[in-house]
């Protein structure tokens, strides 16, 4: 039996098998072969790595749109930038983790091993600042941003459920009239 694969809006991709859903991860994290639904392997892992480490490094995720669609297209593309000033401050090792961990070809992207090995995770590499506190106030905002929307879409489905409530009201109502 193939499996059959949905990428939902709720952030998390499900995978059906035999009427089992299980989520398997925030769409953000997701490399780019996963959301294509082509066949992938441990590298996928790495991947997912490598956004972590951009996230914990600057604050915010490699990739965000408001609209889904536009999120896939980034991730699918791994379109990510280093943008300034978040990134002035981070190594230039820390970036080449983050690139070799991020790479779309799934074939050139590092292994768990490969990453290990690393300078900027087995050496002496990273640069002596302190950007917690940059770090900090970014993620404050990204935290914030994604609250905020939770809480509109939360209102916006309140609001429907409301608007359905009364319909059916209404309708009840006109029935018993008639």
């Amino acid at each position: 039996m193939q499996k059959k694969r949905k990428v939902s809006s709720d952030n998390f991709r499900r995978c059906s098998c035999g009427g089992v859903w299980a989520g398997i991860g925030e769409i953000k994290q997701l490399a780019p072969e996963v959301l294509a639904q082509q066949p992938y392997g441990k590298e996928v892992d790495c991947w997912s790595i490598g956004v972590i480490a951009y996230i914990l490094l600057c604050g915010y995720p490699p990739f965000y749109d408001e609209n889904d669609a536009e999120l896939f297209k980034q991730i699918l593309r791994a379109e990510y930038e280093f943008d300034s000033p978040y990134w002035d401050e981070i190594s230039e090792s820390a970036k080449d983790f983050i690139r070799h961990l991020m790479c779309k070809d799934p074939s050139k992207r590092f292994s768990c091993k490969q990453a290990i090995a690393h300078p900027w995770i087995s050496g002496n590499t990273a640069l002596d600042k302190n950007i917690h506190p940059s770090v900090k106030a970014q993620m404050l905002k990204t935290f914030a941003k994604t609250k905020w929307k939770q809480a509109y879409n939360a209102t916006a489905v309140i609001r429907q459920m409301k608007k359905l409530a009364m319909n059916k009201e209404e309708s009840h109502q006109n029935q018993q009239s008639k």
